[in-house]
């Protein structure tokens, strides 16, 4: 739904990309959203925190634990659709909690007659994480969920959508993970005969 001056819009790849801010690289994972400040920035640029809402001074410990919360409970669920199998209900606890912060949509005059704006009740952060969670559950809800991948290689395990035509792709890219596997297999052949 627009909104007059700005949206809180979220997609399913926005979501993703909230999920895939802890990444995996063989034994280590790098998390994007380490610091307060690393957290603030990444809901500030996304458009999901107005910065007034969230000030600097603001944006401590608790709110990078908040954002690893819900990560962690939306990484179970994407996890547990791609393998066909119950979320633990810590997870589903969690990303239910977070759906039920939602901004409220209304009716707000404009220069040319009037449009659709939205205001804020409760906690910004609450409201950001309710966007962050709702694509996930509408793809659950009515979407493609059989689509939900987790990508092969073990030591990345990114979440993404597979949009291709046959629906059967396992790497969240060709370029990176799809390749490396490519090679190891080829050089697996190699050994092989000798």
């Amino acid at each position: 739904m627009p909104t007059s001056d700005h949206a809180h819009a979220v997609d399913l790849d926005d979501t993703f990309d909230f999920i895939n801010t802890l990444e995996f690289s063989g034994d280590a994972s790098t998390d994007e959203i380490e610091t307060p400040e690393a957290a603030r920035a990444w809901l500030l640029e996304r458009g999901l925190v107005h910065p007034e809402s969230v000030p600097p001074e603001a944006a401590g410990p608790a709110l990078v634990e908040r954002l690893r919360t819900a990560r962690t409970a939306l990484r179970e669920v994407a996890d547990a659709v791609f393998a066909q199998r119950a979320p633990t209900r810590a997870a589903l606890v969690e990303v239910n909690r977070t759906l039920r912060s939602r901004e409220i949509v209304q009716l707000e005059p404009a220069a040319d007659g009037v449009s659709v704006g939205h205001r804020h009740e409760g906690d910004p952060i609450d409201d950001a994480l309710a966007c962050l969670s709702e694509p996930l559950v509408a793809e659950i809800a009515g979407g493609r969920p059989e689509r939900l991948r987790v990508c092969a290689n073990d030591a990345c395990r990114w979440v993404f959508f597979d949009a291709s035509p046959t629906g059967r792709r396992r790497w969240c890219s060709m370029a990176s993970c799809g390749n490396r596997a490519k090679a190891a297999r080829h050089r697996a052949r190699l050994r092989a005969t000798g």
